[in-house]
């Protein structure tokens, strides 16, 4: 499998790598940009990953993975959101995991995320603009209004304009409880802020019909101690991956492009919220690890 991440280059700027084997092959020169790449692979998606595995293995301009694997620096490259003006939806209320956190703090008994679980329409919303979404080691934001702030670790899906599956990655849907909780009308305040979503550090790609079935993981650590750590699997999101695809594409359309976080299955319990400070860690299977600091915004 071949995957693809975007890295800031000192006075280069943004570029776009391929990874093989541990070493990351700097393709912008031939491939030029995501946008780019995922407009020309509309209808030929297997064709297109096969070119761009030969243009990575051609490319004179390789080095170690692990020399991204760092904060941003100035003088150093490091990893940036795999993303670019694509738009990220969320999917919500597709694990049982899920619909029941989301009844349990809402004030009026969240009869609302009972039904939206078991209907045929799912919830989805805008998450984020791509350019707004951080990356690897970037601080991650909890609201300075809200009291009750957590990570929501998800199985996010790439797809091209023609909403053909291209790979996927791991998002961090960072969430205020108690905002949404207080009245649903109130979520895109929950969700819609200040580095409120994490992508990265890469994209796995391969055509997609259905979920990779993959485990996902999550650590949080406070002052070098795990506070809270618990895992999910994508076997357990109750809605196909096309049928989120067809009402994501419902009178709309994504020339760019459009990433999709698929809901949470880990949800930490009542008495817990994200402090400044905290750190915050994803790990899926074929991805690798999302790890993040976390801010008040």
């Amino acid at each position: 499998m071949i995957s693809i991440l975007r890295y800031h280059e000192p006075n280069l700027g943004a570029r776009l790598g391929c990874l093989l084997d541990g070493s990351v092959y700097d393709v912008t020169p031939q491939v030029g940009s995501l946008t780019t790449w995922l407009q020309t692979s509309v209808g030929h998606v297997s064709e297109a990953l096969s070119e761009l595995e030969r243009i990575a293995a051609g490319s004179k301009s390789s080095f170690a993975y692990a020399e991204l694997d760092h904060p941003p620096s100035a003088g150093s490259p490091y990893l940036l959101s795999p993303v670019e003006c694509q738009e990220v939806w969320g999917a919500g209320v597709t694990y049982l995991r899920s619909r029941d956190a989301r009844q349990a703090e809402a004030v009026d008994g969240g009869d609302v995320y009972a039904r939206v679980y078991a209907a045929a329409r799912p919830e989805l919303f805008l998450k984020a603009l791509g350019e707004k979404t951080v990356g690897p080691r970037h601080f991650v934001g909890i609201r300075a209004d809200a009291s009750w702030s957590v990570p929501e670790p998800e199985l996010t899906i790439l797809f091209n304009p023609a909403l053909e599956a291209v790979g996927y990655t791991i998002g961090n849907d960072l969430s205020s409880r108690d905002i949404e909780g207080a009245n649903p009308l109130y979520l895109p305040q929950a969700k819609i802020y200040t580095a409120a979503c994490a992508l990265g550090p890469l994209i796995a790609l391969q055509p997609l019909e259905a979920w990779p079935q993959v485990e996902i993981r999550l650590t949080i650590t406070r002052a070098g101690a795990e506070v809270f750590t618990a895992a999910t699997h994508s076997r357990l999101i109750q809605r196909p991956l096309m049928e989120l695809a067809a009402y994501l594409g419902r009178s709309n359309s994504f020339p760019y492009g459009v990433a999709l976080l698929s809901g949470t299955g880990i949800v930490p319990p009542n008495d817990f919220s994200l402090q400044s400070g905290d750190w915050v860690a994803i790990a899926m299977d074929g991805v690798g690890e999302l790890f993040n600091p976390v801010e008040v915004v």
